[in-house]
């Protein structure tokens, strides 16, 4: 009953519509009913002035025109013009109404049709009755269906625009999750950059500082490996800064390869580690393969990472071992030092420390062990499936 009651919403242009439909049939049809017979005529108006509101209260104005219609039924009073309001409201509702309601109505209106031939035909004989009864019924349910059909039409295209607007708004959120994870694989790539650089800096400078007065060839080559360590970080911050130049101007192209460093690159990594004081030894055990972009960045930025938080914690003399195991079925990677073992420290930022190892790991299927280790120093243990997850090839192409 309270839905009946409740107005539905419309646009004040079909306010407007409605408000001439009933004023043209009640100009037409009213004043002709009004013509006949004069209580004939302020029934028919009862019947017509209802349908301004047949689709904001689609159940009322129905149940109200029958009413009126009922009225002149037991009153007596013929047929007229003004009676097209009946079928006016029975389309109304069958569009607009309760479904419940809609069929209800239809029932209404073929129970109309067997009183309106027994009072109005009744001097017939049977089979004009039938006739009529037949002809009155094919109209009342022909208005009815046309008007479900319009029903059912309307409904299908409400589903099609929600449906649309679901699919763009999963778009939407796609696209931003898209930017999101890219944010975040540059921001951890200009972390991996900018800590690894720094913490070479920052040994190589004390090294220099301590250096200076007694040998001054060591401060020229620590400088040296500070200028050297600090514009290759600053030629990959600029390629990181770059690609979110790009993003910005959504100029970037997720099919154009972007080279990154992988296994090949570790030696590279550990003479630069060496320069700068650490005592590191590299080894490789089982047969070398070709991996993924993704695996071999992931191996790349672990080992990097374990090796920039063993220049940080580990203390002066540590000695550092880096050892790749090719196995059958995963690559695992060891990082591991005999320092004072603070390693690395969670953190609460994403992209940062163990978490920042995790999640590389993760992403290519694989996990991160790290801690302190029994006899002293600090390991970490990475063990990375050849295989990747199903999906990841978009990321790997996206590294």
């Amino acid at each position: 009953m309270t839905g009946i009651l409740t107005a539905r919403p419309l646009p004040a242009r079909s306010r407007a519509f409605d408000l001439l439909l009933a004023g043209a049939l009640c100009l037409t049809a009213g004043f002709l009913s009004l013509a006949q017979a004069h209580f004939g005529g302020i029934l028919a108006f009862g019947m017509l002035v209802p349908l301004i509101w047949r689709r904001t209260h689609p159940e009322l104005v129905f149940f109200a025109v029958c009413s009126v219609a009922a009225l002149q039924w037991l009153t007596g009073v013929q047929l007229q013009p003004g009676n097209i309001g009946l079928l006016v409201a029975l389309y109304a509702i069958s569009v607009y109404g309760d479904t419940r309601l809609s069929r209800i109505a239809l029932g209404i209106g073929g129970l109309g049709v067997l009183m309106a031939v027994s009072r109005y035909w009744s001097n017939s004989d049977w089979k004009q009755q039938v006739t009529i009864m037949v002809a009155l019924g094919a109209l009342v349910f022909g208005v009815w269906a046309f008007g479900e059909r319009r029903r059912t039409r309307g409904l299908y295209v409400a589903q099609l625009e929600e449906r649309a607007a679901q699919l763009e708004r999963d778009r939407d959120r796609e696209s931003k999750l898209a930017v999101s994870n890219e944010r975040t694989r540059i921001a951890r790539e200009i972390h991996d950059v900018v800590a690894h650089g720094l913490s070479i800096m920052i040994v190589q400078a004390d090294g220099g500082l301590y250096a200076a007065d007694q040998s001054p060839e060591a401060a020229k080559k620590a400088l040296a490996t500070i200028g050297d360590t600090g514009r290759a970080s600053l030629t990959e911050m600029r390629k990181m800064l770059g690609l979110l130049k790009q993003d910005e101007q959504n100029e970037l192209d997720p099919n154009q390869p972007r080279p990154q460093p992988g296994v090949s690159s570790l030696p590279e990594l550990i003479d630069n580690v060496r320069e700068a004081g650490l005592n590191v030894t590299y080894d490789v055990t089982g047969e070398p393969r070709d991996l993924p972009a993704l695996l071999g960045l992931t191996a790349y930025r672990i080992v990097q990472e374990g090796l920039t938080n063993t220049l940080k914690h580990a203390g002066p003399g540590a000695r550092t071992s880096v050892s790749l195991d090719f196995g059958r079925e995963m690559l695992t990677v060891v990082v591991t030092d005999d320092g004072r073992g603070a390693g690395v420290a969670p953190s609460s930022d994403p992209g940062h420390g163990l978490v920042g190892m995790r999640q590389r790991a993760s992403v290519s299927g694989g996990t991160v062990s790290a801690g302190p280790k029994a006899g002293g120093g600090y390991e970490v243990i990475a063990k990375l499936p050849y295989n990747l997850p199903s999906g990841e090839h978009v990321s790997e192409r996206s590294e």
